[in-house]
């Protein structure tokens, strides 16, 4: 198990391949965009520049990660010789069962396909292969270089020994894999998604402010970052999009989401990578001003 293609060249992916690579594996990161792998790529090195930097890494362990990154525009191409595929395309239900079906033609037969969704079924996924047992989740979390967590989620047909080799695995990057069963949301968003979205109706209600609403989970609750801001740096659409799938997957009112919310992601105000969403980010991209509508 030396060679791993990782699907996507956005956030998660960059991020799944230089862990990845950090440790030694050779990784195929595959995008549709040349674009879209050269801003990986700059990602990657400007996080591993801020490693060596805070002497974590060496410049040597820089250039090796470096090294270990081939990327390619051609899904056939690149995962020709993986023994895992990770896919981290966009949370979007219809794309990613087609990828799964494309790589289902292409990948050896031996291949394992793990997807770093945060919410989908992946015994939905999977049923869109010929290779159920081989299919899994490896949902990591945000910023992926960083954060220990790695979410293992079995589908109702993946094999046992498909679930000990990702385990294992998890283990061999310096993250800690905890094992969940196939529920929409998994356990990460079945908590966390509610608690964002009753914030954003807190706020809606007229109970709080922005920055109140924060400060009260940071001080109170002694969260790192207040559920608005983290919904920011999250994005508000994807926020949207994993509220949906729990909301139509247990067809429970108490999953969807905020008018607000829908608003919000409708006008395009996604939150940091918009540069808006409950805060101004067009100065900086610390959550310090909160946006002009909450102001």
């Amino acid at each position: 198990m030396k060679n791993i293609a990782v699907i996507g060249a956005g956030t998660m992916g960059n991020g799944i391949a230089h862990t990845f690579a950090q440790f030694g594996y050779n990784v195929q990161l595959i995008d549709i965009s040349q674009a879209a792998l050269d801003r990986g790529l700059a990602t990657i090195t400007k996080n591993l520049d801020r490693m060596v930097a805070k002497e974590k890494i060496t410049e040597d362990d820089k250039n090796n990660t470096l090294n270990n990154i081939t990327t390619y525009t051609s899904i056939e191409e690149g995962v020709q010789y993986a023994s895992l595929v990770v896919e981290a395309a966009t949370e979007n239900v219809d794309l990613k069962l087609k990828v799964f079906k494309d790589l289902d033609e292409v990948c050896p037969e031996e291949t394992i396909l793990a997807t770093n969704t945060s919410s989908i079924s992946i015994t939905q996924i999977a049923a869109a292969t010929n290779r159920p047992e081989k299919v899994i989740g490896m949902h990591f979390m945000n910023p992926v270089p960083i954060m220990k967590l790695v979410e293992i989620i079995r589908g109702y047909n993946t094999a046992d020994d498909v679930m000990d080799f990702t385990v294992d695995l998890t283990k061999k990057i310096n993250k800690v894999p905890v094992e969940v069963n196939d529920y929409p949301g998994f356990v990460a968003n079945r908590i966390l998604m509610p608690m964002i979205n009753e914030s954003i109706e807190t706020l809606y209600n007229g109970v709080a402010g922005v920055a109140e609403i924060d400060t009260v989970m940071k001080l109170g609750m002694a969260h790192p970052m207040g559920p608005l801001q983290l919904a920011d740096f999250i994005g508000l659409d994807v926020c949207l999009s994993i509220l949906n799938v729990m909301y139509y997957g247990f067809k429970n009112p108490k999953y969807a989401p905020c008018p607000l919310l829908v608003n919000m992601v409708t006008a395009g105000k996604l939150g940091v990578k918009s540069g808006e969403g409950f805060y101004d980010y067009s100065e900086s991209r610390k959550a310090e001003k909160v946006a002009k509508m909450f102001s």
